[in-house]
């Protein structure tokens, strides 16, 4: 007989939680994958890890599209002008971007 292994964690003020390392294992999880959640009709929670963006057939079908126009049109690839590049820089060039720091109120 197959015994169900079950485990917790808490939810912060945050509504964040750390998945636990047995868990983590048996999805494969490592640092910013995604989790992908199954609702059921029963109310049961079904957490399995998300496929990667590439398996996405929109995603997958538009960037064949693309390497097929690259390899046909190779003389349409220009680099981005300077200006275009300094304006760029300006809107942008000043923020900084933490991937590991967990999300603000504001942004979750």
């Amino acid at each position: 007989m197959h015994s169900t292994l079950q485990f917790e964690s808490t939810l912060t003020d945050r509504y964040q939680t750390t998945v636990p390392e047995t868990v983590r294992h048996v999805l494969r999880l490592g640092k910013r994958d995604k989790i992908h959640y199954v609702i059921q009709p029963d109310g049961a929670v079904l957490m399995t890890r998300s496929a990667l963006s590439e398996d996405d057939p929109v995603v997958g079908s538009f960037l064949d599209f693309l390497t097929q126009d690259m390899k046909k049109h190779p003389n349409h690839i220009q680099m981005i002008d300077a200006g275009l590049a300094d304006r760029i820089r300006s809107l942008v060039g000043h923020i900084e971007v933490d991937l590991d720091a967990p999300l603000s109120a504001d942004n979750e």
